[in-house]
């Protein structure tokens, strides 16, 4: 039986992390500079990743990435 994280996309929120980072003018390294600020680090290549669908985002990263761009988590997963 195949994992979700077997398929193309490993993320769900790829898309809409590019388009909300995009929408306040932040740059990939200013976010992740934003992340480090919570204690969480992602890596400006991490974020590129994220945005393309080839990395999976954890839990953690999730709440932190919502908290960084100033929306809830049912916004940032597309809800």
């Amino acid at each position: 039986m195949a994992r979700i994280i077997d398929g193309e996309k490993k993320n769900l929120i790829g898309g809409k992390l590019y388009f909300l980072r995009k929408k306040l003018h932040l740059s990939q390294q200013k976010l992740s500079a934003r992340l480090e600020l919570q204690g969480v680090y992602v890596c400006r290549g991490s974020i590129s990743r994220i945005e393309d669908y080839s990395r999976t985002v954890t839990d953690i990263e999730l709440c932190a990435i919502a908290s960084a761009l100033g929306v809830s988590l049912d916004e940032l997963c597309g809800k």
